[in-house]
């Protein structure tokens, strides 16, 4: 099987992305914002592009208002030999690749608006685009009440992020409940005796935490927040799981890009990214004890481990989540981004066109998504998805499209 190869240096410019994020809560955080103050939340992209970039990869905007769809009226279905798609930050680094990718071979280009997974539910539910993205996958409910279809595209890990001076990545390691105290303001010290006890030997400096949360509806967030309630009994029935959570500390920033970049301009915080996010700017991320009481790394192998067991066929819609799976290597926070169209396409053409780019996707991006850290899906969940295809999108004609 033929494959795309893989050139990092040709990644679509992250960096750029995440020098978006609001300068104001930088200056909050550089005159020492405590973990303990009241969230704000800011917005991580004064402008939303709309469109595909120059090169044909997806767009990079992150203006994750979930209730406004005038953004994506131009990036409608209706036009082909551009396919159109809006939602979750997670994937948007894989999704941009292989949009660049793509289009070299084909010539038609992905306008992909990386506004999180609540504004993609909102995009795709009011037909303002031809597919949704989201990493909080519906219910069958939910799927059977919109006439929409899902399934997942691709897996990948989410992974803590600090800011502390003398700390490189992977040398300071956490475990699920002091993750969850910090994110609860609970532990509210980098030298906190929770902290300490998990890292021997490292120089922990006494000062607060500084506190980075989503502030948009996100899948990130969704299966983020699903961890920690399956590791902490008080944020279980205190905040519970969700796509936006009312967080008891820390400031707010719009999709992994800006959460990314509020980290990287501000010293003794932390937040919580995907890890391509993390690798592609040079991140410091924390190491994580998983069930099994291992220290684990984020890599392409924790991530595919926690997916090892997984029964894809148990949910509706393959809506499996893989936060804190068992198994010595797993890494705790792996979670999988699904995509959602509509068993009856209003615009055939486009429908077709974007199952075309996820075929595509599934049989020749491989090579580009574990690049990035990210893990394709079993040969055997592309078998069912493509079936499902077949049975359950169909055009005008009764017909499948693809």
């Amino acid at each position: 099987m033929n494959r795309t190869g893989i050139t990092l240096n040709n990644f679509f410019p992250l960096r750029a992305l995440v020098l978006l994020a609001t300068l104001a809560s930088l200056a909050a955080f550089a005159a020492g914002c405590p973990s303990g103050s009241d969230s704000t939340s800011t917005d991580s992209s004064s402008t939303s592009t709309s469109g595909t970039s120059d090169n044909g990869s997806a767009s990079g905007s992150t203006d994750s208002s979930a209730t406004d769809t005038s953004a994506t009226d131009t990036a409608s279905a209706g036009s082909v030999g551009q396919i159109s798609g809006a939602g979750a930050t997670f994937p948007y680094p894989v999704y941009s690749k292989w949009a660049d990718s793509y289009q070299k071979e084909t010539g038609i280009g992905l306008n992909y608006q990386s506004i999180g997974s609540g504004g993609g539910i909102k995009q795709i539910q009011a037909k303002t685009v031809t597919f949704g993205a989201t990493d909080a996958p519906l219910s069958g409910e939910e799927l059977a009440e919109s006439g929409l279809v899902q399934w997942p595209m691709v897996m990948g890990g989410i992974v803590p992020v600090i800011n502390l001076e003398g700390i490189e990545a992977g040398q300071l390691t956490l475990d699920g409940s002091t993750l969850a105290d910090i994110f609860m303001g609970k532990v509210t010290m980098w030298n906190d005796p929770a902290i300490a006890a998990l890292n021997e030997g490292v120089s922990l400096p006494e000062t607060s935490i500084n506190v980075v949360t989503r502030s948009d509806g996100s899948g990130t967030t969704y299966n983020f927040t699903y961890y920690l309630a399956e590791v902490s009994e008080a944020w279980k029935t205190g905040i519970g799981v969700d796509k936006a959570v009312e967080w008891p500390v820390g400031i707010g920033a719009k999709g992994n890009e800006g959460v990314a970049q509020n980290v990287a301009g501000a010293k003794n915080s932390i937040g919580y990214v995907e890890y391509a996010y993390a690798k592609q700017n040079n991140m410091t991320h924390c190491n994580m004890i998983n069930q099994a009481g291992k220290t684990v790394s984020p890599d392409a192998d924790a991530f595919a481990a926690a997916a090892a067991s997984a029964d894809w066929n148990s949910v509706p819609g393959y809506g499996v989540i893989l936060a804190n799976q068992p198994g010595d290597a797993t890494w705790p926070m792996t979670a999988a981004t699904f995509i959602l169209m509509y068993k009856t396409p209003e615009d055939d053409a486009s429908s077709t066109e974007a199952l075309k780019f996820f075929k595509w996707a599934f049989e020749y991006g491989s090579e580009e998504a574990l690049g990035l850290d990210y893990i394709p899906m079993p040969a055997s969940v592309v078998e069912s998805v493509e079936a499902m295809w077949s049975s359950e999108i169909k055009g005008e004609d009764g017909q499948p499209l693809v």
